[in-house]
């Protein structure tokens, strides 16, 4: 079981809800904050009072005021008119993220809404439900107001879901599992549900965890490529990383030296200096582990954040109209992202390269196969990895940088934080994919010297691939192969 408060989600957390399916609950602490924030509304409401979102229309729409009788009509209408995304339906786990991260969002008390709509958000992620959500609609400001649509219509019976791979109707699959949907929706609430950051969030934060875990796969395969070519280790030595400064940098040498402790391929010939996609794995990978660093932080306060609009601060007798929801924080780091991650794909291509080209491979066989111009070996899958890399490369043209004005102007600057993320997504699945195929390659070079001389931490990786995939004696389809390394990748068993 998962309390949340709205403060205190951690990235772990919101990945074991997405793919173990852990219960959320609310915390006891956060009950007495959420219920006086949202008999605050009520009160503004029985005033007469104008405020923006609570009597009012949305975006430009903000100066028609509603009248009281119309309020519940106002919060259903701007969730069906929201609901207008395409494309194709985000992943379940990702939706699971998006709904996690918005319940913590909301449980901080700020956003006017009741305990028992906050509760009906949290019963789609306990009774497994999977709501239809398109992938495309958000810009990141105000929030992900489409895809958040999506989602909330399941809390009054409307809207899709998605069971057995099918998208049917939401309310007999939830009468089936006897969730009772909402009646109508109380003021603010429609607009509390989707106004936020939270599925762009989500995602980024299965994604920073998925390449945190990659990012440590990639060293691994190094490693064994290192082994293959007969690498020095001189550029891992620690006084140089030192004297560099930069944290991550000697981390990442500290696992390539723990990973080949014990070689007797590391230093076996004669070379003055290694190519730079070895001699600067410490500088490359150094600098890619602290900018996930600081990218985990980012997401870290942005899942824990208010990013509702307006804000209420029931305690000041105040309710402020901002910009919480602009996703400008999420866009910047995930076009970072996009870049660094791309590089752990650029700098493993040109290993690839290194092991199959006879005139850089330390004597292996050209393309690593046996009766070479018979066979064609490993050549096309250095291809394979350059056209992946090559695709990133467009990829990382960064989303935050472009803005096309919406609502008539009165959004007039967006974060484009969702495309960020969806381009986020597609660079770290082709490295993963290139960091596949360098395991593969890796492990069919390792074969050509003597799997026998690796180090502690290499042999375990070449042992682990060998359980799955045999030495290729000659032509196969390689693609196989490949597909089922990346599946053991994705469900991390490398």
């Amino acid at each position: 079981m998962i309390k949340i408060s709205g403060e205190k989600l951690s990235l772990e957390e919101i990945e074991s809800v997405a793919d173990n399916f852990e219960e959320v609950q609310l915390t006891e602490e956060v009950l007495n904050k959420i219920n006086a924030s949202s008999e605050y509304i009520e009160e503004i409401v029985k005033k007469g009072k104008i405020i923006y979102g609570v009597t009012t229309g949305f975006g430009k729409l903000y100066d028609r005021v509603i009248s009281e009788q119309d309020i519940a009509k106002l919060q259903e209408n701007l969730l069906k008119s929201h609901a207008s995304g395409i494309g194709d339906p985000l992943s379940e786990r990702e939706v699971r993220a998006a709904i996690v991260v918005r319940a913590n969002s909301l449980a901080r008390g700020y956003s006017g809404i009741r305990r028992i709509t906050i509760e009906k958000l949290i019963d789609l992620l306990n009774y497994k439900i999977y709501p239809y959500v398109p992938s495309y609609g958000s810009l990141g400001a105000s929030g992900d107001l489409a895809p958040l649509a999506h989602i909330a219509l399941l809390i009054i019976g409307r809207g899709k879901v998605i069971r057995n791979g099918i998208v049917q109707d939401a309310l007999p699959v939830l009468k089936e599992k006897n969730i009772e949907p909402l009646d109508s929706l109380k003021a603010k609430e429609g607009l509390a549900l989707i106004n936020g950051t939270a599925v762009e969030a989500g995602i980024a934060s299965l994604l920073l965890t998925e390449a945190k875990y990659i990012f440590f796969i990639s060293l691994k395969a190094a490693s064994l490529s290192m082994e293959a070519l007969r690498a020095r280790k001189e550029a891992f030595d620690l006084r140089i990383q030192r004297v560099r400064i930069h944290a991550g940098q000697e981390e990442v040498a500290k696992f390539v030296l723990d990973e080949t402790i014990g070689s007797k391929l590391i230093n076996s010939i004669s070379r003055i200096q290694d190519a730079y996609s070895i001699r600067c794995i410490p500088s490359v990978y150094g600098a890619v582990l602290d900018n996930l660093k600081f990218i985990e932080d980012t997401l870290t306060k942005e899942v824990n954040a208010v990013t509702d609009n307006p804000i209420v601060f029931e305690k000041d007798d105040d309710i402020l109209s901002g910009g919480n929801f602009h996703g400008e924080s999420i866009a910047f780091a995930m076009d970072l992202f996009g870049i660094i991650v791309s590089e752990i794909g650029s700098i493993t291509e040109r290993r690839i390269n290194r092991l199959l080209n006879p005139a850089l491979s330390e004597g292996l066989p050209a393309f690593l196969i046996k009766d070479a111009g018979l066979n064609s070996g490993l050549m096309i899958l250095q291809y394979t990895a350059a056209a992946l890399a090559s695709e990133n490369k467009i990829l990382c043209h960064p989303a935050s940088v472009d803005s096309i004005p919406v609502s008539a102007d009165q959004e007039d600057h967006v974060s484009m934080g969702m495309n960020a993320v969806l381009k986020a997504k597609k660079i770290l699945e082709n490295v993963e994919r290139i960091v596949a195929i360098e395991l593969f390659v890796a492990a069919q070079a390792i074969d050509f010297v003597d799997e026998k001389l690796l180090g502690r931490g290499t042999s375990r990786t070449y042992q682990t691939i060998r359980k799955d995939i045999a030495f290729a004696e000659e032509d196969r389809e390689f693609s196989y192969d490949i597909s089922k390394l990346y599946t053991i990748l994705k469900t991390r068993n490398i």
